[in-house]
């Protein structure tokens, strides 16, 4: 069974998917460790990991499928891949989702934003035309093949064109091969419902950012309204970076970790990284082992 195939088995269950962002093998270990069945591949977090910097489209789609690809092989579960704006015209995207499937991600999100493109929730984006994305859509549509991969299709145009307009690109979008459809950073508990109105007939995509432009609702909550998807991209991100600022800020302040409260220790983190397997895979094939 494709990923593919095991996220549209997923998504056929009753009740809403929460999808925690990642952006590193490690992230995605722990996603899977604690029960996560999906993940989702942050290009704001993979941004910021890799190159540290703004989600401004300043990431290559070679950078782009590298993380995915890492991330795909260190777990078992389905990744959603961002793969922004599918790098290029109809294509470019046939090209990039051909290698997604490949990789043996579960789905993609594509949206429709001018490249370069920027973080969903920062202001000045700018949307290309409803028809051109149609292309890009049915491009990828046709480059899954076989690999059953969940197409998400996204539309920023909600902060341009305004909430009518952006439904009307969601429903084009659907209605071209589109398996979920995302309406990026609606702005109340309103436009959310809205959203869910429209769309009765089609799975739909939250991303809740704590401090962004859309109210953070729990998975319940977006439950009742409707949404098929809940994705917390970067509360991962958020967390480590507080708590590894938090450390650095004492080991320069203190000369040490002592006394630093509660850290994972080098056993742990062996589990967690599957170091018994790896010295079990060693001793197997080792030569002095056979002495």
């Amino acid at each position: 069974m494709t990923k593919g195939t095991l996220l549209r088995e997923i998504l056929a269950r009753p009740g809403i998917q929460v999808l925690p962002g990642i952006y590193d093998c490690l992230g995605a270990k722990l996603a899977a460790k604690v029960g996560f069945d999906v993940v989702f591949t942050s290009g704001f977090g993979i941004s910021a990991a890799m190159l540290g910097h703004p989600d401004f489209g300043l990431l290559t789609a070679t950078e782009t499928l590298m993380a995915v690809e890492n991330i795909v092989n260190a777990i078992d579960v389905p990744v959603v891949a961002d793969i922004d704006t599918g790098y290029g015209n109809p294509l470019n995207v046939y090209r990039t989702v051909s290698d997604v499937a490949r990789i043996g991600a579960g789905g993609i999100i594509l949206e429709d934003q001018e490249w370069p493109k920027k973080c969903g929730h920062f202001s000045g984006k700018k949307v290309i035309p409803t028809e051109a994305h149609v292309e890009k859509i049915c491009a990828a549509v046709e480059a899954r093949l076989d690999s059953g991969l969940v197409i998400i299709g996204r539309t920023d145009a909600l902060a341009v064109e305004g909430l009518d307009a952006a439904l009307a690109r969601g429903r084009a979008y659907f209605e071209a091969g589109a398996d979920v459809i995302f309406i990026e950073a609606p702005q109340s508990v309103e436009e959310l419902e809205a959203i869910a109105a429209a769309f009765p007939d089609a799975p739909i995509f939250a991303n809740m950012i704590e401090g962004g432009k859309t109210p953070l609702l729990s998975a319940m909550e977006l439950e009742q309204i409707g949404f098929k998807i809940a994705v917390f991209p970067l509360t991962g991100l958020f967390a480590a970076t507080r708590a590894t600022l938090e450390a650095f800020r004492y080991l320069k302040e203190q000369g040490t970790t002592e006394g630093l409260g509660e850290k994972l220790t080098f056993p742990e983190f062996e589990q967690i990284l599957d170091v018994p397997f790896y010295r079990a895979l060693e001793s197997k094939f080792s030569k002095d082992s056979e002495d």
